[in-house]
């Protein structure tokens, strides 16, 4: 009887280890830029997940156009922060950025996607995204994406997770 007690003890046990290490193992959105500060700065690993279609999209020309209904995402892996007055900035703001190469969506080969991001104090996002030719990097696409964190109360299309 003891032994029973005790395999079944054992189960549960793992049963509830397991379910820890899953739960533990799941994102946490940052819900502004002093999280996202204080989660970079403790070496979490964070990504960052953006809704263009819900973005403000400016074209190089000035013009503000309609954004298309794709989603990207990028790991925020390496990034400088800067606090204010450092570089001549009011306000303190993390840059990051991403290059890989994928198949050209909007034609034949392949082309380097390129996003560079910046997220300011205020919790203002700036997303520049760029296609480059995997010849010569010359700039085949290029688009900048403004909206701001989403905090779980607002309409903000960038989403940003982390893992401890």
């Amino acid at each position: 009887m003891s032994w029973a007690k005790s395999k079944w003890h054992r189960i549960a046990l793992l049963i509830m280890g397991a379910m820890s290490y899953v739960h533990a193992s799941e994102p946490t959105q940052l819900k502004s830029f002093t999280e996202l500060i204080a989660a970079l700065n403790s070496g979490a690993e964070a990504r960052l997940v953006r809704y263009c279609g819900k973005c403000k999209l400016i074209l190089p020309s000035g013009e503000e156009v309609s954004a298309p209904d794709a989603i990207g995402g990028m790991p925020i892996a390496t990034y400088e922060y800067f606090v204010p007055g450092v570089v001549g900035n009011k306000s303190a703001f993390v840059v990051c950025s991403e290059n890989k190469l994928i198949a050209n969506p909007k034609g034949k080969g392949y082309v380097y996607n390129y996003e560079k991001v910046k997220i300011s104090a205020d919790n203002s996002v700036k997303v520049t995204a760029q296609y480059l030719n995997a010849h010569n990097f010359k700039v085949q696409m290029s688009e900048d994406f403004f909206s701001v964190i989403n905090n779980g109360r607002n309409y903000g299309a960038v989403f940003i997770y982390y893992r401890n």
